[in-house]
């Protein structure tokens, strides 16, 4: 298990006392051994741990938020602990509200960062070797078209796929098949809402049906808290990738079943990883990314007819 404090965690630690640093390594090496230590956070998908501050010099007590993944962890923030024990008055509830919503302001711009980051490098490679695949994407949409989709969904829409669509919103595709690996493709907002409402009329069915059936046999078809954003074809919607707004990680559907559950992905690393293995293809491990004159084809999904044509990227 890796553990990765990003420099800007490690310039807002220094601000809190100058064994701070030193704290955060030692608490590094132990969620290396216990890397689910923390508890749930109001946060999607981030953990939160306590830095006891007479245990370190010159350290206050401290409130370390992290994400953890299915071989790194990263840490996420660093802020003072609230106090202990009852609160003294209404101000002192308000500072602390006040600090959370601070944290989550400051993870929500980091998250940002990240996804505009990691599919710039995306859209940078399409441009330069997949002319045709970089022509299909959708351009991003406004704050007000994103507020108007999360009162249809009913559903807050997390600061990632925010971020997301405001640099694209859909993919159109090259002979039906997406940019994304397996030759997936990123949903349009149109077919967003309407597959939510879909799925969410038939988990009222299963709950209809659910009453009359033993606990261990209820089925769940759908969340509220899943948002759909990848889908296994342009037009083909048997299964794809939903965000859980509950706690932030990717997940599977399928209309047959297989391989749904969770990905250990967020919407960040799951676009770092598509980058990472344009940029370097020898190296990826997920799938193969090749090309069909100016579209990106993955090789686990490639069509038998455009067998022929498909060269794979071995740069």
């Amino acid at each position: 298990m890796n553990v990765e404090i990003p420099p800007y965690v490690r310039d807002t630690a220094l601000q809190f006392g100058a064994g701070v640093p030193y704290a955060l390594k030692v608490l590094a090496s132990q969620l290396v051994d216990n890397p689910d230590m923390g508890s749930a956070s109001r946060l999607p998908g981030i953990l939160t741990v306590l830095i006891e501050g007479d245990l370190f010099e010159d350290c206050p007590a401290l409130a370390v938020g992290y994400i953890r993944e299915s071989d790194r962890i990263e840490i996420r923030y660093v802020n003072l602990a609230p106090p202990t024990g009852p609160v003294a008055d209404a101000q002192d509830e308000d500072q602390d509200q006040d600090q959370e919503d601070s944290a989550s302001l400051d993870t929500e711009e980091v998250t940002g960062r990240q996804i505009t980051d990691a599919w710039q490098r995306v859209t940078r490679w399409l441009g330069h070797h997949a002319p045709d695949s970089y022509a299909a994407l959708r351009p991003g949409v406004s704050p007000s078209v994103l507020s108007g989709l999360e009162q249809e969904l009913g559903v807050h829409i997390p600061a990632d796929l925010r971020a997301l669509w405001s640099l694209t919103a859909g993919d159109d595709g090259v002979d039906g098949s997406g940019c994304l690996p397996g030759n997936r493709a990123l949903m349009a907002l149109d077919d967003v809402a309407a597959f939510y409402r879909q799925q969410m009329d038939a988990q009222a069915h299963e709950d209809t049906l659910n009453v009359r059936r033993p606990e261990y046999d209820r089925i769940t078809v759908w969340k509220a808290a899943w948002i759909p954003v990848v889908s296994y074809g342009v037009a083909d919607r048997t299964s794809g990738l939903y965000v859980d707004t509950a706690s932030g990680y990717l997940g599977r559907w399928s209309r047959y079943n297989e391989g749904s559950g969770e990905e250990l992905d967020t919407l960040a690393t799951y676009l770092e990883d598509v980058a990472d293995m344009l940029e370097a293809p020898a190296l990826a491990t997920r799938d193969k990314p090749g090309l069909v004159g100016g579209a990106l084809v993955w090789g686990s999904g490639l069509d038998p007819a455009r067998e022929e044509r498909w060269h794979p990227l071995t740069g």
